[in-house]
Order: C-alpha cells, then sequence, then structure tokens
C-alpha cells in the first residue's frame, strides 16, 4: 500500500516508518469516523469510586475485588501511590487508595497496606489532605464537617456586581463546586460502622488541633481573611441562619440539571459526573430516577473492566484526538480526499457546538456560537483548544459539502478569536478569567480555581492564524505575539500548560510563529532553540517528567519519549534547517524506536490536567504526534530540494 500516495522513498527507513503508522491508524479508526485513545490516569479515581459505593451501599464485591487489584498495581516500590508515572508518592492519593482498600476489607496487617500507611504518615497525613479529598472522608464519617472548608449554595446567587462571583471561577471549578455545594448543605454521613477509622493515618493521633486549616504566618493576608469568613460561615451553618438558602439551593439543582442536558455527564469529566451524582442522592432522588440512572450510567461508560482488573478514564478524547491524527495523516502524506480523511472531516463538522453555552458570561460578545469540545459530548463548553486543533484539522481535509466545511470554518475562527484575554494571550475555556483572589479561598486547594492565559494555547491560536494568511501588523496578533514574548523564560524556553511541560511549550511557541512567517532568526527565538538543544539526551531524544511543575530546575529532564521527541523535533524544524543535527538526532531516534506495528512505547506521562494536581497520559500522544514531527521532517526535506537524505538513512537499519 502507497498510503503517502506517491510520495519519494529516496529515503527508505523515513518512508516505511511513517506508513507502517498510517496503516496502524488507518485500521484504528473507530467505526471508520473518529479516533479515540484511552486517557490513563492514576489510581485515585478507582479509589475515589470505591468510597462511593461504600458510602452509597452500592458495592459489588466482583467489581471491588478487580479495584482492589488495580490500585495495589500502581503502588510504589516506597509503598504509596503517584499522581505521574515515575513521580513520588503523594499525600492525597496515597490516602485515598489506602482508604480504599480498608473499605475493601484487605487487613491493616497486610505488609503491602503497612508501607503504605507508613508513607501516609511520612508525607504529614490526613492533615496534609486537600479540601475536596477531606469532603469525601466526611461522607463517611472520617472527617469532622465542621473543618472542611464551607462552599455555601449563596455562591450562585451573586452577580457580575460583585468582584469575587461564581463566574470568574473556571468552568471545571464551577461544574465541581456546584453539587458539593449541594452536597455540604446536607453534610451527609454514612459511616460503615461505628468501628471503622483512619487514626493510625494521624502522624501526632487524631487530634482537633490537626483538623483546622493553617493559616499563613503574616496575619493580614487574604488567606487568612478567608479563614476567618470561613470560621463565620460555619457558625451561621450550625445556627441555620440561612435566609437565602432555600432559594440559593433550589437554583444550585437547577443549574446542574441544566447542565446534564448535551452532556455525556456534568462537564463530561469524572469529578463533577462522580459529585453530581452524591448531590442528587442528598436531594432526595430515588435511584430509579432517570437523572441517577443517567449518571450512573455515564460515570459507569469511563470505565475499562478486564477480568481481574478495572481502571478509569476522567474523560474522553475524541475530537481532540480525531483532529490531531487528521493532521498527522495529512502533513504525512494522506491526501485530503482519502475516506478515512473524509469521514473524519465530517464527523468533526458534526461536533461543532452551535449553542451559546456558559462561556457567554465571560465573553458576552455578539458572534454566532461555534466551538469545539474534548469529548463526545458536552455542549456547554466549547473550549478555544479544542476549537483551534479542529480548524488545523478543517483546513487540511475534504469532505463532499466543501461550502459546508467553509462555512462552519469559519464560525469557529470568529469565535475562537473573540477570546483573546486582555494582555493579549488566550485561555482553554474562558476570557480574562484571572482574579487570583480566588486562589485564596480554603477551598481552592486543588491548584485549579483560575483558566488563565498560557503560551502554548496563544501559540496555537497564532498558528492557525497564521495558516490563514493573517498578518503580524494585525492588531490581534500583534499583541499575542508581545505576550508570548513577555511570558519567555530567561533560558529561551516557555512553560507548557496543557503539555508536559517547557518542552511543550516551547515547541507550541516556535510552531505558532513560525506559521506567521514570523523571522526565526531573531535572538529571542534562536534562544528557543538553543534551549531545546540543550535538554536533548545522548540517545537523540528528549523528555521531561511533571516534577518540573514543582521545581522548573528538572525542566527539560527526563526519559526520551516519543510525544516529547516529537514535540521538540518540530520545534526544531520551525527554524528550517534540516542539516540541524539535533534536528537528524531526533528523526532517527524516532525511526529507531518505533514498534513493527507502527506505534511507539511510551511509559512517561506527558499531559497535564492540573499542574501539581492532577497529571495525563493521551496513549495517543505516542503515534500521532510521532507522525507528524515525521512527516513535517520529509516535507522540508522536499521543500529544500535535497531528497533523498542520506544521513538519515544511514544512521538507521531499513527493512
Amino acid at each position: 500500500m502507497d498510503a503517502g500516495g506517491g510520495q519519494p522513498s529516496g529515503n527508505l527507513a523515513l518512508d516505511q516508518t511513517i506508513e507502517r503508522t498510517h496503516n496502524y491508524l488507518l485500521r484504528t479508526q473507530k467505526d471508520k469516523t473518529y479516533w479515540i485513545g484511552e486517557l490513563m490516569v492514576d489510581a485515585t479515581l478507582v479509589a475515589d469510586t470505591v468510597a462511593f459505593h461504600h458510602w452509597d451501599g452500592s458495592v459489588d464485591l466482583n467489581w471491588q475485588r478487580k479495584a482492589v487489584n488495580h490500585i495495589f498495581s500502581m503502588q510504589t516500590d516506597e509503598g504509596g501511590w503517584n499522581i505521574y508515572y515515575g513521580g513520588p508518592p503523594e499525600v492525597n492519593a496515597t490516602i485515598k487508595c489506602y482508604l480504599a482498600l480498608k473499605l475493601a476489607g484487605v487487613p491493616i496487617t497486610d505488609p503491602r497496606m503497612l508501607r503504605a500507611r507508613e508513607m501516609a504518615v511520612h508525607l504529614g497525613g490526613v492533615p496534609r489532605m486537600n479540601t475536596f479529598s477531606k469532603l469525601y472522608l466526611a461522607l463517611l464519617g472520617l472527617y469532622p464537617w465542621k473543618y472542611v472548608p464551607c462552599i455555601p449554595c449563596e455562591i450562585l446567587l451573586i452577580g457580575k456586581w460583585f468582584y469575587v462571583n461564581f463566574n470568574e471561577m473556571s468552568s471545571w471549578s464551577r461544574a465541581m463546586l456546584v453539587p458539593l455545594a449541594i452536597i455540604n448543605h446536607f453534610r451527609p454521613v454514612r459511616r460503615i460502622n461505628q468501628e471503622f477509622s483512619i487514626e493510625e493515618l494521624f502522624p501526632e493521633g487524631y487530634h482537633e488541633r490537626d483538623l483546622r486549616l493553617p493559616k499563613d504566618p503574616q496575619m493580614f493576608t487574604w488567606r487568612n481573611f478567608f479563614l476567618v469568613a470561613d470560621r463565620f460561615i460555619q457558625v451561621v451553618e450550625k445556627l441555620k441562619l440561612r435566609p437565602f438558602r432555600s432559594m440559593a439551593l433550589k437554583k444550585a439543582e437547577q443549574w446542574m440539571l441544566e447542565r446534564f442536558e448535551g452532556s455525556d455527564g456534568l462537564a463530561a469529566i469524572f469529578p463533577a459526573m462522580l459529585n453530581s451524582l452524591i448531590a442528587l442522592k442528598c436531594l432526595g432522588y430515588p435511584d430509579d430516577h432517570a437523572h441517577v440512572i443517567r449518571a450512573r450510567r455515564n460515570l459507569k461508560n469511563l470505565e475499562h473492566e478486564t477480568t481481574n482488573s478495572v481502571r478509569i478514564e476522567p474523560c474522553f478524547s475524541p475530537v481532540w484526538d480525531t483532529a490531531i491524527v487528521c493532521i498527522a495523516m495529512r502533513e504525512s502524506g494522506i491526501p485530503e480526499d482519502h475516506p478515512a480523511m473524509k469521514n473524519a472531516c465530517e464527523w468533526l463538522i458534526k461536533k461543532e457546538i452551535r449553542f451559546r453555552g456558559d462561556w457567554y458570561y465571560k465573553n458576552p460578545v455578539n458572534v454566532e456560537p461555534s466551538g469545539w469540545v474534548f469529548e463526545f459530548e458536552n455542549k456547554w463548553y466549547p473550549d478555544v483548544d479544542d476549537t483551534a486543533m479542529v480548524l488545523l484539522a478543517l483546513r487540511l481535509i475534504s469532505t463532499d459539502n466543501v461550502q459546508s466545511r467553509n462555512e462552519c470554518f469559519n464560525r469557529g475562527l470568529t469565535w475562537m478569536a473573540t477570546f483573546q484575554c486582555k494582555d493579549g494571550g488566550w485561555a482553554a475555556f474562558d476570557k480574562d478569567c484571572t482574579k487570583s483572589i480566588l486562589e485564596k479561598v480554603p477551598f481552592a486547594d486543588h491548584n485549579a480555581m483560575l483558566d488563565p492565559e498560557c503560551s502554548d494555547i496563544t501559540a496555537r491560536i497564532l498558528e492557525v492564524l497564521g495558516k490563514e494568511s493573517w498578518s503580524v501588523d494585525h492588531p490581534q496578533v500583534a499583541k499575542a505575539i508581545d505576550y508570548l514574548r513577555r511570558t519567555q523564560e530567561s533560558d529561551g524556553s516557555w512553560y507548557g500548560r496543557w503539555g508536559v511541560n517547557y518542552i511543550y511549550g516551547t515547541w507550541q511557541v516556535l510552531r505558532g510563529l513560525s506559521a506567521l512567517g514570523v523571522d526565526m532568526n531573531q535572538p529571542w527565538l534562536q534562544k528557543a532553540r538553543q534551549w531545546l538543544i540543550s535538554v536533548q539526551r545522548p540517545d537523540g531524544g528528549w523528555g521531561e517528567r511533571c516534577n518540573t511543575y514543582e521545581d522548573p530546575v528538572y525542566k527539560g529532564q527526563g526519559p526520551s519519549t516519543p510525544s516529547q521527541t516529537a514535540w521538540a523535533v518540530m520545534g526544531l524544524i520551525a527554524f528550517g534547517d534540516s542539516e540541524d543535527p539535533a534536528l537528524r538526532d531526533g528523526i532517527s531516534y524516532l525511526i529507531q524506536t518505533q514498534n513493527p506495528d507502527g506505534t511507539w512505547t511510551e511509559h512517561e506521562t506527558t499531559g497535564t490536567g492540573f499542574p501539581k494536581v492532577f497529571y495525563l497520559k493521551y496513549d495517543l500522544y505516542r503515534i500521532s504526534w510521532p507522525l507528524l514531527a515525521l512527516g513535517e521532517f520529509r516535507t522540508l526535506l522536499q521543500s529544500e530540494s535535497h531528497w533523498p537524505r542520506d544521513r538519515v538513512h544511514n544512521q538507521v537499519t531499513t527493512e
């Protein structure tokens, strides 16, 4: 099969590597229309689900056995559980997993439990857990509700007139907090039995002095202000001095139910979906109610259950994955009218969101609703990043109805452009969602209250605009470039918000600016190039771990991975020099490490959910990004009229 549509085959190794991946992806297209890879995460989702089933009284012993196997399979050698591959044990994950195993009946004398207990205490134990984790403990009577920061339903009643209001939070925080506010009102406790406890996870024994959130050492800080406010609210809750509670509770319920519609669960993400099911139970919805049945089904759909194990995805990623695969396939030689491309194009067009969702609050412009989401169905929350990626795909692939595609593309482009923030960047879901005071509220310790603009998304928007021939002198483009210049690190790199980490951010910025036709020989861009080269590993690849979000001293360090190598390679391709030794070594690494079936092996976690809290391993990243990098390198060689190139060919044993 000539999957590359008649491309030159002088460099046999490069051609064969690309063709193997083409064949693999064509075989694995779902229903001959879209692609989807699994999102692999830590063990906490399974642990949370075990705890929920015990709270709910819906334990399936066979399912629980599989959950226990999965949790133990992810225990680290040190005895705890981490939140990314190869990372150190983390306190929330370790205690959640220990609790789930104990609830499931694993004896605390089991050597694995003893090691887990020792690690949990070493990490600071229950007092060091974040608010959302403590709330789940409170549901089981393992933590006093009065020491869990209050999330009052009345936050939904606060409008734009107040500087800090509900809609200034990130979209995902809103989706998680509304059901939590309902739960907070009822504060249900369902103890498994009176003897069950996890007091052994308090380093100095169970004592109320360890339950209250610590204050800042300085007296007058926003955190201390909100902690005092929380104590006041707790008193109000206890005395039931809540004149607007009935109205607020009803609004919270209506808000939640309204956003069930057109979505695979609330916001189509696991935390909000699980919280909403608990909230429904608190509100008195019976198990046979349609909302409860649907909520359970949506959660169940996220599970991957085998004979001896069960794992859970946080959400699905078909739109994102399909767009990236389409771009990679086209840029590596698959014709635009190939049936797989045409079917994917039509599927993406059907996934356009023609609904004015929650984004309108922060971006109340007169624009025709458009945009795309990450998941199958999530109409309330189209996002800028997915929209940009879909637009990059649509411009490369064909459909029988060209007019429909063009209209869809133009709507999406216009909609996306309106989300530029005040300082020139773009964020993921909302516009100017940056009021840092919200990060000081007691329940904001999940590090995701805001949705700030970031360099990687901004650069992806510029890539779209550049490919659509927007000038660097266009006011929006010029403002965005200025934003990127201001956010560049002193060593030349850029922080990556949605991918790990500086390799991701740096690649995307260089790619976006190159698409605009910016002079890549400018010193600030050459500095970025040199940074990429400086962190290349001896094997020719690139790698970086999630610990860079904790401490940038680790930036650019980690085992080589196919996805991060591909990003770095494409960052270097932006400079248009096919003779660059670092670029050629990176290409050779990708060719040499490909599996016979056209895939690559990648264990590391290279996707970011919430920095320092939650990370993602996109299973298709190890395939689609290397394919795109190899395809673009081949195009670079052809454009320089230097085809074939012997050096890459000679470094690789061809089949």
